[in-house]
């Protein structure tokens, strides 16, 4: 744990107490590096322009909560970081039942519009003053006036359907016209729905419709699963970063908890995160390559991250979903006749990947494709609240390693890679560099990773009331994971961010004056995952069942689906 400059404590309540001018109800530390106020609801947005404007705060996310149960009303709470003093924010205000409304903040803070209005349809408290009031989070057909995060709402209510219904888009500048691209698309396998307006290949600007596949993972966490059941839905948040957010939700549960994961636990847990980076960054750099007809570069890194994948395998039994976290620390832990291997391939990947680099760094139809293509301005990057490689590409130096070390970061930092230009081709040069520094990570962490436990004895049971932050640094960026403990062994609200979600709000800012051939290189180049950003479970239509297969039935599904037989 970093030290807080307690100088910057002071600076921020001064702050706090200045703009909420006699509304602030309560100010509390519950943890070494949290900041937790309670302040009137009409004076939040004072004391979040307080924030940005004099302490350079960055915002992350918001959290829309239901208390009725406890207290009577709701909470609207404001998440930020003061980055560099490794500290988080947390600004909360009560909001009655009867006058469901509270003051937007996206006119401060471009990034904070799909908060706003995802806690306005979650749980039915409209930011006044929004400049985009429009459906995000639910379905263009959801009955209105049902909340799916109220806490009297059914985890598995299905909404009658409703014909002819569509999606409430922006129309075009006069004289413009409407190329759509989505919501399937050949080079980008989850569903979005963009709208570009062009004039001639011009584009002038943008709509888009998303949130296809949103799942209701947060809704499970508060209404069926328990604290150690979470951790293997966490996984399946993203197909990539599933052992990112099983981390991030564990540590956010330990740190409302007061547990501490043992040593060993932690630098395992930085060993598996930056093997998760390194593969992923090899899919993602194929991926590039692919999109902008550049074959050689995907089958290239696709064969080099293979050996990642079995090493993967190796130590915990699955490619991908790896089971291992679990509040507390590890249920697996890294076998000694692992390391040897590890270490080898590691070098053989990192000679690879090198010579990867060298071949594509000089490589003019690339550079044609990349360089000044999609850039994200610095300011711009800032007020969106851009994060991870998109960010650094762009100039901002954070890193959730860094900002709010976790895991064994604080024993092994990493290096920031940034670059300035903030194209497409700065995108790629940070992902490079940080592949190769991740290598360099787990290295020095195998060298280092001590003997002991790998899970900590929890005795008592989880005290109901208490706040959890945790960031994990994703290779898409910074992911984020709020735990508000409850009663009945499962937290009360558990809010999840993935990176996606803030980057994908600066697309219009990356295509606007650009042409449409340069669209998929553009969304490409931010490694978006939908589905993470979309955080529903699956119902059988036919019958409404809700059922669990066992692993016996699971593994008979997929034998019949290989040998194309069907699913029933």
């Amino acid at each position: 744990m970093s030290t807080i400059d307690q100088a910057t404590v002071t600076r921020v309540k001064q702050v706090v107490a200045a703009r909420s001018d006699g509304a602030l109800l309560s100010a509390t530390e519950p943890h070494a590096d949290t900041l937790q106020f309670a302040i009137e609801k009409a004076a939040l947005r004072a004391v979040v322009e307080g924030l940005v404007n004099e302490l350079q705060a960055r915002f992350m996310i918001s959290v829309g909560t239901d208390r009725r149960p406890v207290t009577g009303d709701f909470a609207i709470l404001h998440l930020f970081s003061l980055d560099h003093e490794h500290l988080y924010v947390l600004l909360e205000s009560p909001v009655p039942e009867k006058d469901l409304r509270i003051e937007s903040i996206t006119e401060i803070i471009p990034g904070a519009n799909w908060a706003e209005r995802e806690f306005r349809d979650a749980i039915g408290i409209h930011p006044e003053g929004h400049p985009d009031p429009r459906r995000l989070l639910l379905a263009d057909d959801w009955p209105e006036g049902t909340y799916p995060l109220r806490r009297d709402f059914p985890y598995n209510f299905q909404p009658p359907s409703v014909e002819n219904v569509r999606p409430q888009l922006r129309e075009p500048p006069a004289g413009a016209s409407v190329v759509p691209m989505g919501p399937f698309f050949p080079v980008l396998e989850e569903p979005a729905y963009w709208r570009l307006f062009v004039e001639g290949e011009t584009i002038v600007g943008c709509d888009t419709r998303i949130f296809y596949n949103h799942r209701g993972i947060e809704k499970l966490g508060d209404s069926v699963l328990t604290y150690n059941e979470i951790p293997y839905l966490a996984e399946r948040i993203c197909g990539i970063c599933g052992f990112i957010h099983s981390t991030c939700y564990c540590q956010a549960v330990e740190k409302a908890a007061g547990i501490e994961a043992p040593r060993r636990a932690r630098y395992i847990r930085t060993i598996m995160l930056e093997l998760e980076r390194i593969h992923s960054h090899l899919l993602w750099l194929g991926i590039a390559g692919h999109i902008i007809g550049f074959e050689t570069v995907l089958m290239q890194t696709w064969r080099i991250r293979e050996p990642v994948m079995w090493l993967c395998e190796e130590i915990s039994g699955n490619r991908k979903t790896y089971g291992m976290n679990t509040v507390g620390g590890l249920r697996r832990d890294l076998p000694n006749q692992t390391k040897p291997k590890l270490l080898e391939t590691l070098a053989e990947v990192e000679k690879e990947t090198i010579a990867v680099r060298n071949a594509i760094v000089g490589d003019t139809t690339l550079h044609a494709r990349t360089k000044g293509v999609g850039a994200l301005t610095n300011e711009w990057a800032k007020k969106i609240c851009a994060v991870g490689p998109p960010a650094r590409a762009s100039g901002v130096a954070i890193d959730a390693r860094i900002d709010h070390p976790y895991a064994a970061y604080d024993e092994v930092p990493p290096q920031i890679a940034t670059q300035e230009a903030g194209d497409t081709w700065a995108r790629v040069l940070v992902r490079v560099g940080e592949l190769l520094e991740s290598i360099r990570l787990v290295r020095e962490a195998l060298s280092s990773v001590p003997d002991g436990p790998i899970c900590a004895e929890i005795k008592e049971e989880i005290p109901p009331g208490r706040v959890g932050v945790s960031v994990v640094e994703a290779p898409r960026g910074e992911a984020v994971h709020y735990v508000l403990t409850g009663g009945d062994n499962r937290p009360y609200r558990w809010r999840v961010r993935a990176p996606t979600y803030p980057n994908l709000q600066a697309l219009p800012a990356m295509v606007s004056n650009g042409t449409i051939a340069d669209v998929p290189i553009t969304l490409g180049s931010l490694d978006p995952c939908f589905s993470c950003t979309e955080r529903l479970e699956t119902v059988d239509r036919r019958t409404n069942e809700v059922r669990v297969y066992s692993h016996a039935e699971l593994l008979e599904i997929s034998r019949r689906k290989a040998r194309g037989g069907g699913t029933r």
